[in-house]
């Protein structure tokens, strides 16, 4: 009698029984897992965010703490205002509460004077005074009648075709005494360069009038002055032709120029102390004043008056 033997399962079926168990047992710990609180699913972005930044990230009002956002350096800014710097640099204006009514000593002229011509600020000239009878003040500059007696008449040399009118100078004689002088006219040879012509009431200051001819230093000053300077139109000037005067200046007069559809232009100067636009060019508009230190003035509002001294609202600086 064939006796029965107990049969082994084939290999195959035991190991997907295995397999199955295991596969089992996976199954219930992921369930588990996935039940835990605060379990969060991959983002798929390769981080994971926590319960609590996911409601911080969610939350509609920034923290008080919470700074904002940085500007970026790229981003534009405001542009200030730019302001234009006149061309002519014009003297403060002098208001009559800003005067002093105190008298001043003169100033002597110094400081560089690039457009000075014979008379220059800082030296001392020497030479010889002689006198003359000024009448009513008026002289070769063109000046008019005037009440102020403490002139002089310039030498045709230092003269220089007007360049004089208006300047002040100091006036010394041998002894010490001195007076201070304004060029209101020209002393024609004769006078030899470095003479002055004195006005008799200004010679009178230095020594007596028998004294006839006596020595002098002189030298250029830059007064204190608390009036502005005046533009007058020569008789006949129209807008086809005008001569401009400038009275009442501080210092020496340079140049004077007037504007034009092609910018400034400069205008020859007549021994009278008149500076001429013989083709009308400017008449009636700006005026650009510049003194021998280089200061320059821009004057517009004077209308063609003639024979009308016009005042203005500017001064160029003491020196």
């Amino acid at each position: 009698m064939a006796s029965s033997s107990r049969r082994r399962p084939p290999r195959g079926r035991r190991v997907v029984l295995v397999s199955a168990a295991v596969a089992a047992v996976v199954l219930v710990v992921s369930l588990v897992v996935a039940f835990l609180p605060g379990h969060e699913s991959d983002d798929g972005k390769g981080t994971v965010a926590s319960g609590a930044d996911r409601q911080a990230s969610e939350s509609p009002t920034p923290s008080a703490t919470e700074s904002a956002p940085e500007q970026s350096s790229a981003s534009p800014t405001a542009t200030p205002t730019e302001t234009t710097a006149k061309a002519t640099p014009s003297a403060p204006e002098e208001t009559p509460a800003a005067r002093s009514s105190a008298p001043r000593a003169p100033q002597t002229a110094s400081g560089a004077a690039p457009l000075a011509g014979r008379i220059r600020p800082g030296a001392a000239r020497q030479g010889v005074a002689t006198s003359y009878d000024a009448g009513n003040g008026d002289g070769a500059c063109s000046y008019g009648p005037s009440d102020d007696l403490m002139i002089a008449a310039m030498n045709t040399a230092d003269y220089e075709t007007s360049k004089a009118c208006g300047a002040y100078v100091l006036v010394r004689a041998a002894g010490g005494a001195s007076v201070t002088v304004r060029i209101v006219n020209e002393c024609p040879a004769p006078c030899a360069a470095g003479q002055l012509d004195l006005s008799t009431q200004a010679f009178a200051k230095l020594a007596p009038l028998s004294a006839g001819r006596i020595p002098i230093t002189w030298s250029l000053l830059s007064p204190q002055k608390s009036d502005t300077l005046s533009i007058r139109y020569k008789t006949g000037s129209s807008r086809y032709w005008c001569g401009i005067q400038v009275i009442g200046h501080r210092n020496p007069l340079a140049r004077l120029e007037v504007r034009t559809g092609s910018g400034w232009t400069g205008l020859a100067r007549t021994e009278y102390n008149y500076f001429l636009s013989e083709q009308g060019a400017g008449c009636g508009g700006a005026l650009r004043i510049t003194d021998i230190y280089g200061e320059r003035l821009t004057v517009d509002g004077i209308a063609v008056r003639p024979d009308t001294v016009q005042p203005t609202r500017v001064q160029f600086a003491a020196r």
